[in-house]
């Protein structure tokens, strides 16, 4: 897809989010090698940059073209992209805090922050709102219509409770720190029980229907987005939100964390069985290259993050193995996607015609 300043559609969002969930997935993964955070540094920068880039050219393109970027939410498919963009503000935002850190320091990192989140869960809770009422009473869905983007829209919420969660020790004492733990805990069930609504739409599709265009096959992968982004945010609240919850909540949320996390990764795991062999039949008929390509990392960038996290809380090795595993298969995901949006960007080379030989 060939990106146009007339028209920036939401779905190029998902390019701030796949790249941004490398350098967040790298700081905190168990096995760390020379140079791994300098890499996660830069990887944040080129995401950071590439979110500033697109909110300016899609300010530019609504100036431009105001009846177009309107229109996007009339389409069945385009309008779940909406969540897009909040999940790349929150994602650079969790960086900057991460690692960004390390060249604009802490006390910059925390503003930066702050202000990315809130501008992310604010507009993330509308998407969670605004596209599902706009789904069901402006857009026409026949019994297949379930796909993977539907999930897009009611993420963010849940994104917001695992950034949130991170910001938690740096908010003052007192009120303002236990509304936020609050507030990233009830995200956090908002968005857990929309997707789970959701996900069994989207089974029984796959179930009734089939798997329909391979062009819509990455968007099988967004289903890890909230089941790893969930293990992530309760064990990140489990671990930042000391005293902000009361002292009974502070001693059940690890033990929560633990008993949530392993049964939801053993779906995930499962899913990405499935869902890796639908990809492979898909790839061997032909997978068209599109924005969904983006599919295949922040989904999977969340499953490392909170493999990552369970191994810390478990200790257990073979947890600690299977994120460093995820996340080459993240590394992998994201050059894929990222080559080839830079190809599709290029211009066609024309092959110059022979003369007639005489």
């Amino acid at each position: 897809m060939r990106f146009s300043l007339r028209s920036v559609t939401p779905n190029w969002f998902a390019s701030v989010m796949g790249t941004g969930i490398v350098a967040n997935a790298a700081t905190g993964l168990p096995l760390q090698i020379p140079g791994q955070r300098a890499f996660a540094l830069v990887v944040w920068i080129v995401a950071a940059a590439l979110l500033v880039f697109l909110l300016i050219a899609a300010a530019v393109a609504a100036f431009r073209s105001p009846a177009a970027a309107r229109s996007h939410h009339l389409d069945p498919v385009m309008a779940h992209f909406y969540g897009a963009p909040p999940m790349a503000l929150l994602t650079v935002g969790a960086g900057a805090l991460l690692v960004g850190r390390d060249v604009i320091g802490l006390p910059a990192a925390v503003i930066v922050d702050a202000v990315l989140w809130s501008a992310g869960t604010v507009t993330g809770l509308l998407s969670a709102v605004v596209v599902p009422y706009i789904a069901f009473t402006r857009h026409r869905n026949d019994a297949d219509a379930a796909f993977g983007g539907w999930l897009m829209p009611i993420v963010p919420p849940m994104v917001s409770a695992a950034t949130g969660a991170l910001l938690v020790p740096y908010a003052p004492a007192g009120q303002l720190r236990e509304d936020l733990a609050a507030g990233c805990l009830a995200m956090f069930g908002l968005s857990l029980i929309a997707s789970l609504v959701v996900i069994t739409q989207l089974w029984s599709r796959l179930a009734h229907h089939g798997v329909g265009s391979e062009r819509m096959v990455p968007t099988l992968w967004i289903v890890l987005g909230p089941l790893g982004q969930s293990i992530t945010a309760i064990r990140l609240l489990s671990r930042n939100s000391s005293g902000a919850l009361g002292a009974s909540v502070d001693g059940a949320l690890p033990t929560v964390a633990v008993l949530f996390g392993l049964p939801v990764l053993g779906f995930a795991l499962l899913w990405i069985g499935v869902a890796a062999l639908v990809t492979v039949r898909a790839a061997l008929r032909g997978l068209p290259f599109s924005l969904t390509w983006w599919s295949f990392t922040f989904p999977v960038g969340t499953c490392v993050t909170g493999t990552t996290g369970l191994a810390i809380a478990t200790g257990s090795t073979a947890i600690a193995a299977l994120s460093v595993v995820l996340f080459c298969g993240l590394l992998f995901a994201w050059g894929a996607a990222a080559v080839r949006t830079v190809r599709a960007q290029l211009p066609e080379r024309s092959i110059p015609a022979l003369a007639p030989s005489r």
